[in-house]
């Protein structure tokens, strides 16, 4: 809470600077036009050189309240989004990925400052769901290729995504609106506009906040989040300084990960044994009796019933101890806050510059029957003496960046120069906390303390520098070219608290770093575009990913020396058409993915083991993507796109002296086929959606020997009324056909083949639901 307080004392001396600030010089107009300024619901990137699409924020609006932007960005071309939950906010589960590249493949900003990958576990960000209530974001640039050479990423090796904000109102007023839905959901939010205060020299702002909780669909436990948000524009001399803080407290209860194996013997609703403290006390204390390994029912590697003898696990409805825990869950703190201002110098010249500070506190809890609390077994214990305790993966991040660009109009050259540098502390823990025998004792979505054992703590840091130069030559109306280089350098350092003595430094760095693109305007109503980039993904700083995943100094000293950072090469190109009912694009393209480092998941993800890293040569990716809006009517239109993608692995690997068959693999959890079609209709007071997305086969397996995962066709549905006095009902549908689906892959990680299906990385999609919002806005 003290970033938040120091941030609200940031904006609260914004508000007492204003008279000061405006007296100095006369009132500004805007420097950039506001979001809301695009008038199309889908943009489809019209003058640039490269794939764009833009998703506005009315667009957003038709999703069930609370649902994440990723969710609504799945209709785009290229675009493969899975969730477990129906709001697509479920962190553990949620994943995106383009053009056969995963989401810690890609990039994230929010108004231009990095997110970072978005993993779970993410070491230099936060997932958009906590950096934004998603009522207030304006719109969303789906960049399918490398990205541009500003965007603030260190992992964009296969897109970007770009959040902006809504700017605050000229006029004063505000929103209020309540959900209530299936599975006891309940949404509460709202904004105050202050409007224009023309006394504080033009100052405004707004209030947000967003308070949601609902059940898990599926066993016991909840899902819940509070956020506050403020920003606040002002003018300032011939510019405009513009600030925002985020606040954010998310707490969810996991869904167990399963196998096929798991799906077929137990069924799609199978989750963890919460509220049921007793099985899983039962579970545990048979895993942990010294009597069934003597007499050789148990394994003593696995704890698995060996099949002598009757499974003593049978008697708590389970096969094995982890087929369910009592529960898994994930609790995050995390502030969000920057401070922006754009200003023309002279007639030429424009600068622009950003600060900004994210930290984040978080745990993840498992209860695990693997390790015992302290005092079990101890008679005369009434405290921490259970045959299970809570281990934790902890995490702290204190990170604090800028960046800024200077933008000179040349005339037929629009030439600009940016910086970008930011210095991150993050730490991360393994620790385990005791339980009590008879019922549990601890909140299961708090902040854990007093561990009783501490496996491993590292401290890293990270310094990122990255430097661009661009030039936009116009040579006519019709014929625009663009080309320019980035510079990036990211050193990874560590240093070990407690656990396997690591240390040392990882460099990824790069000086020439091109892109190059053309537009041009074949007729008035047909564009052609193309483009080439490069791009580099920056080792990941983490005990738990990337080289210091191992936990091994000869690993981290192997990668330092030989190893190179992940990179790409992207071709592609495309026409977009602008007809008087029809907007849409054609594009085609190829990555080449060099480097391609392979995290190998060795046993269940949940036990902490560490993957196995290998560098697996290349992937060669092909596709097509078709987007178009056809507006039939004003009231009218159908928006559809179709997506083809071959991403393939180039070698096969060896590891451990084991060669492993990859090549010419389809890489893991990318649909070859994937097509999309949204029906609207909205007469200004009836409003009404329908759009279905099919998602085609996945592989979780890197050799595609086991692990297919079948394609499936969801179907989410909006009708909504607007009555007199700016009063909006809106019911949606989620999964309207109530399809039985696998929506997230990967959950617990790849593996090489899984010819027994018995992989626990699987989430089963949820079922159909419904929500009723009701919003007053005023």
């Amino acid at each position: 809470m003290k970033a938040y307080l120091q941030a609200g004392t940031a904006l609260a001396l914004l508000f007492a600077a204003a008279p000061v600030l405006a007296a100095e010089a006369p009132k500004a107009e805007a420097v950039a036009a506001p979001a809301e300024a695009i008038t199309e619901v889908i943009v489809y990137g019209q003058g640039q050189s490269r794939q764009l699409q833009t998703l506005k924020g009315s667009e957003l609006s038709l999703e069930a309240a609370g649902t994440s932007p990723l969710k609504a960005i799945d209709k785009l071309p290229g675009v493969s989004f899975q969730s477990a939950d129906a709001f697509g906010a479920y962190e553990w589960s949620t994943r995106i990925t383009l053009r056969g590249f995963n989401q810690n493949q890609l990039g994230f900003t929010l108004d231009g400052v990095p997110l970072g990958d978005m993993s779970y576990g993410n070491h230099n960000g936060l997932h958009i769901s906590r950096a934004i209530i998603s009522e207030d974001v304006a719109r969303v640039d789906l960049m399918q290729g490398a990205g541009a050479l500003s965007t603030a990423s260190t992992s964009n090796l296969g897109g970007t995504l770009q959040f902006f904000s809504r700017d605050p109102a000229q006029d004063m007023g505000g929103e209020l609106a309540g959900t209530v839905g299936s599975d006891s959901m309940h949404r509460l939010y709202g904004r105050f506009e202050t409007g224009t205060l023309d006394n504080l020299g033009g100052l405004r702002a707004f209030v947000s906040v967003a308070d949601q909780k609902s059940d898990k669909w599926k066993g016991g436990g909840e899902q819940k989040q509070q956020q506050i948000s403020a920003k606040a524009v002002l003018p300032l001399g011939e510019g405009e300084l513009t600030g925002f803080i985020n606040h954010s407290e998310r707490r969810e209860q996991d869904y167990q990960d399963m196998s096929f194996e798991m799906i077929g013997r137990l069924g799609r609703d199978w989750d963890n044994f919460q509220p049921n403290y007793a099985a899983a006390i039962g579970v545990a204390t048979t895993l942990n009796n010294p009597a069934l390994y003597a007499s050789g029912q148990l394994d003593p590697n696995s704890g698995y019933w060996t099949g002598k003898g009757v499974n003593p696990y049978a008697a708590y409805g389970v096969a094995n101890p982890d087929d369910a825990y009592y529960y898994g869950a994930g609790v995050r703190d995390d502030d969000l806050m920057a401070l922006s201002y754009e200003t023309p110098i002279n007639d030429m010249i424009k600068v622009s510059g950003t600060i900004y500070n994210h930290t984040n506190k978080g745990q993840g809890l498992w209860v695990t029957p693997y390790t015992i609390s302290p005092n079990y077994g101890v008679a005369s214990a009434t405290t921490n003496n259970a045959p299970l305790s809570i281990r934790t993966t902890e995490y702290d991040i204190d990170r604090k960046g800028a960046f800024g660009a200077v933008n000179f109009d040349l005339g037929a050259h629009q030439v600009t120069a940016g910086l970008w540098i930011e210095d991150n502390d993050f730490n991360q823990a393994r620790r385990f906390y005791g339980e009590t025998l008879n019922a549990p004792s601890r909140d299961s979505l708090g902040f854990q303390s007093n561990p009783f054992k501490t496996s491993w703590e590292y401290k890293f840091n990270t310094k990122t520098t990255v430097g661009y130069v661009q030039d936009v030559w116009i040579l006519s109306e019709r014929l625009k070219l663009n080309y320019g280089i980035k510079a990036m350098k990211v050193e990874n350092s560590v240093s070990t608290v407690t656990g396997s003595a690591l240390s040392g430094k990882i460099k990824s760095d790069d000086s020439f770093l091109p892109q190059a693109g053309i537009v041009f305007k074949a007729l008035p109503e047909v564009e052609l575009f193309g483009s080439y980039s490069e791009n580099m993904a920056a080792y990941v700083s983490a005990a738990t990913s990337g080289p210091f995943g191992s936990q091994s100094q000869a690993i981290v000293n192997f990668v330092s020396q030989k190893l190179k950072p992940e990179s790409s090469k992207t071709f592609e190109g495309g026409l977009r058409l602008n007809l008087s009912n029809f907007r849409g694009v054609a594009a085609i393209y190829h990555v080449d993915f060099s480097d391609r480092l392979l995290a190998i998941q060795q046993g269940a993800s949940i036990l902490g083991n560490a993957s196995v890293l290998s560098n697996v040569g290349s992937v060669k990716t092909n596709g097509v993507e078709l987007g178009g809006t056809w507006r039939f009517t004003d009231n009218l239109r159908l928006s559809s796109s179709y997506s083809y993608n071959d991403s393939k692995y180039a070698d096969n690997y060896t590891s451990n002296g084991v060669t492993y068959q990859t090549k010419d693999k389809t890489v893991v959890n990318t649909p070859k086929h994937m097509l999309s079609a949204d029906l609207s209709y909205d007469n200004g007071m009836l409003f009404a959606t329908a759009g279905a997305k099919y998602t085609g086969d996945r592989y979780y397996t890197y050799e595609n020997i086991g692990g297919k995962v079948e394609g499936f066709t969801t179907v989410d549905a909006t009708l909504g009324y607007r009555f007199p006095a700016d009063i909006d009902v809106q019911l949606n549908v989620t999964n309207l056909t109530n399809e039985n689906y696998i929506s997230t892959v990967g959950s617990g990680g790849f593996v090489n083949r899984d010819t027994a299906g018995t992989t626990m990385t699987l989430l089963p999609g949820a079922p159909r639901q419904a929500f009723v919002t009701v919003r007053k806005r005023f």
